[in-house]
């Protein structure tokens, strides 16, 4: 027992340093925000401001286009989650539940498209866009990021488990596909669908790479590019900067904290799937 008790300290002790270590950029950045830029470059380290002020966040609130970089991300992220679990969701109920010409090598595609990283598209994804005319605009941030496969594979295995007696039953009373994807299908799996739209609205939400290639109007930037729009002609202001990102992580973080246990749900299904 005293060797058990032993062990669980240590482990106790290790946890504790880790959460200390993962969270000290995070205090770190909180607490640089509040600083007067002027003591945010001064030597020495400080765990507490030396003169408090809420100058930067005044500065990004009033003196920035951070309301509309949210309502850019907001609708670019909604869309592009709606989107991709109504897609995702009908994909994976054809696949696992209809007969159809080439539907294995639909599947097959689709598990190839996983192995492909994203930005290996990126330059494809800008052709296309540009040629569509859809640069700077919320059709051409949202397009290219509706490539889900992992959401169509986790749709389709959980299909694959409902009990072909369900289907049955429902045919026999004249159900259609549609009422039988809409009314048994769905609703059996509505958890797995809070789940995925949840993690793909966190990552569509912090998406940097695509919108900062597609968008160019700072007008239409999402928050997580309008972060790079503060500055100053006079160097860099880093509570300026990190008030900015802090802002641009709250919703996420809002997000995150209501549906902690949801999101840990679609974290284990998508890495399930990896594995």
């Amino acid at each position: 027992m005293k060797t058990l008790d032993i062990a669980g300290l240590i482990a106790t002790i290790v946890t504790l340093i880790g959460a200390i270590i993962w969270a000290f950029p995070l205090y770190w950045t909180l607490v640089t925000t509040f600083k007067v830029e002027n003591d945010v470059v001064q030597p020495g380290i400080d765990l507490w401001p030396r003169r408090f002020t809420l100058d930067a966040y005044t500065h990004v609130l009033f003196n920035t286009k951070i309301g509309a970089w949210y309502i850019n991300s907001l609708v670019t992220s909604l869309g592009t989650t709606v989107l991709v679990i109504i897609m995702s969701a009908a994909a994976g109920y054809a696949i696992s539940q209809l007969d159809f010409p080439g539907r294995r090598i639909l599947w097959w595609l689709i598990l190839a498209s996983f192995m492909v990283p994203i930005p290996a598209l990126i330059i494809n994804h800008y052709v296309l866009m540009a040629q569509f005319k859809l640069i700077n605009t919320w059709i051409g941030v949202i397009l290219p990021q509706l490539i889900a496969p992992v959401t169509v594979i986790i749709y389709k295995q959980f299909f694959d488990s409902v009990p072909k007696e369900f289907r049955e039953a429902a045919k026999i009373d004249g159900a259609t596909e549609l009422q039988l994807f809409f009314r048994l299908y769905l609703p059996m799996n509505w958890g797995i669908t809070t789940a995925l739209a949840i993690i793909t609205f966190i990552g569509a939400w912090n998406n940097f790479l695509w919108p900062f290639l597609a968008v160019t109007n700072e007008q239409m930037m999402n928050i997580t590019i309008g972060i790079t729009q503060v500055y100053d002609a006079f160097g860099v202001k880093y509570a300026r900067d990190l008030a900015t990102a802090m802002l641009a992580a709250l919703p996420v973080a809002i997000v995150y904290l209501i549906f902690q246990r949801r999101v840990t749900q679609a974290i284990m299904l998508t890495a399930g799937i990896k594995g």
